[in-house]
């Protein structure tokens, strides 16, 4: 029989077992509402440098190099991405006038500069995904070299023109000194953290802006292997219950969706990504930000 003691120690709180942020349920916190519309939907775009020769410590990022390097054809497909299929992502978002999040290697800042003033032009976000797909964390990376990759990621890309509000980490991967890292380093948010639907605060003052890995198409595509067709029914299944449930509690909802150039660019993904754009963009309870926007919503009504 277990012992009652078991479950009797100094960290056991409500909720969670950490003072990192406080635990609520989302129906009980006060409402969060949008400029227009009901549904924030946020789009995340990953601009990803994966070097040829790929790196296992603390671990290797998903989607890197796999067969005996060099390892041409995965390094060339990833690359697709920021050639190809990144520039149909801009001519899909501008013609839903939908602003999104990029989540950019600095790697990729500085070595496709047109790109990024392409982005930039089409009023979108740029925010900081580590240095390059090499750049991975977990607790087994020295707090001096976590700090180091930090610094450097929004460094190099300042050095391109950008100073990025938000941060997202290669596989959402954390260590347990990153939040306040990432205080450190000057960022407002993260990305990280997909246990709820809306934005939340830590203790430390950084926000998490909840990017739901299930929502990706990586996660749909890639791993289930599911179609483009399929993928984007998801994502409108997930915007109808959404628009539902807010118009039955009065409360805005989020609906992230993170897509990948050299997944969702190929020629015979790209319009069902274009037509779930301009579906959405057709709901009047759509309203599409990036995730900088959806934080200063949340700050300007957040509650102490």
């Amino acid at each position: 029989m277990l012992d009652p003691a078991y479950l009797h120690y100094p960290r056991r709180v409500h909720g969670y077992d950490h003072d990192l942020y406080p635990w609520s349920a989302l129906h009980q916190r006060p409402p969060l509402r949008w400029p227009t519309g009901s549904v924030a939907v946020w789009v995340c775009v990953s601009l990803e440098f994966f070097p040829i020769t790929p790196t296992d410590k603390p671990f290797r990022a998903p989607g890197h190099m796999q067969t005996a390097y060099p390892d041409f054809r995965h390094f060339t497909a990833r690359d697709y991405g920021n050639r190809v299929g990144a520039w149909r992502f801009l001519e899909a978002l501008a013609a839903a006038k939908a602003p999104a999040s990029f989540a950019t290697n600095a790697a990729v800042a500085e070595r496709n500069p047109e790109l990024l003033a392409a982005v930039q032009a089409g009023g979108h976000e740029l925010i900081a995904h580590s240095t390059d797909m090499n750049g991975t964390i977990d607790s087994t990376l020295a707090v001096e070299d976590e700090r180091a990759l930090i610094h450097a990621a929004r460094a190099r890309l300042a050095a391109c023109g950008v100073q990025p509000d938000g941060w997202l980490s290669i596989a959402r991967s954390q260590s347990f000194q990153t939040a306040d890292l990432l205080v450190e380093a000057g960022y407002r948010y993260a990305c990280d953290w997909v246990n709820d639907e809306l934005p939340y605060r830590f203790n430390n003052g950084l926000i998490n802006l909840p990017l739901n890995h299930e929502l990706s198409d990586r996660q749909i595509i890639a791993v289930q292997q599911q179609s483009a067709d399929s993928w984007a029914q998801s994502m409108e299944d997930a915007f109808d219950w959404l628009a539902a449930e807010a118009a039955a509690t009065g409360a805005g909802r989020m609906l992230p969706i993170h897509v990948t150039p050299y997944i969702m660019g190929l020629p015979y993904r790209i319009a069902a990504f274009e037509r779930l754009l301009a579906r959405l963009a057709a709901r009047p309870e759509c309203w599409f930000a990036t995730g900088a926007q959806i934080v200063d919503q949340f700050t300007a009504q957040e509650r102490p």
